[in-house]
């Protein structure tokens, strides 16, 4: 077992490291640039509520991780990618920004031309994922969604139900 008697030991993670390797979790999950982190972060610590539980929230709220979660595309980046060039529109007005941040009521749909209406169908015919409670579908010509109310902490998606929100918030704050 060369190189050294023992062989290799990878080190103990430190405090810092291990809040580090939180907030990247959180940041590479959703697609996030560290100063659109920051703007959250601070928008998150502003509120009277528990901020990890609002940082969540608005990262659920962003409007490509709401046109993943409604299952119009099959990707985060993918999303991303409808709205920037322009396929959806939220409450009848087109969307490009991916990081808008969308409030209860607010209804995402399919722009009403054929290259959009495709590329949705598509993706909701392979495997149409059943939205959270805090999103409902509520049309198919043209695919549409609605937030019905503010997500919480349940809602935030599966894959990242384990994250520790509060190292994320001890690592951002100091």
């Amino acid at each position: 077992v060369a190189p050294g008697m023992h062989g290799y030991r990878r080190g103990k993670l430190s405090e810092y490291g291990i809040r580090l390797r939180e907030k990247q979790k959180l940041k590479r999950f959703y697609g996030l640039l560290e100063r659109q982190f920051r703007r959250f972060f601070s928008l998150a610590s502003r509120s009277p509520e528990n901020t990890g539980e609002v940082l969540l929230s608005i990262m659920e709220r962003r409007l490509d991780n709401v046109v993943h979660r409604l299952g119009l595309a099959q990707s985060r980046p993918g999303a991303r990618q409808l709205v920037t060039h322009g396929h959806i529109e939220v409450n009848g007005r087109v969307a490009t920004i991916p990081s808008l941040l969308l409030k209860a009521g607010d209804t995402v749909t399919v722009k009403s031309r054929p290259r959009s209406l495709q590329m949705a169908k598509l993706n909701l015919q392979d495997n149409p994922p059943q939205p959270p409670d805090h999103l409902q579908r509520t049309g198919t010509e043209p695919p549409e969604g609605k937030m019905v109310r503010l997500p919480t902490r349940a809602d935030v998606d599966p894959h990242i139900q384990d994250i520790r929100e509060q190292l994320i918030i001890e690592f951002a704050a100091r």
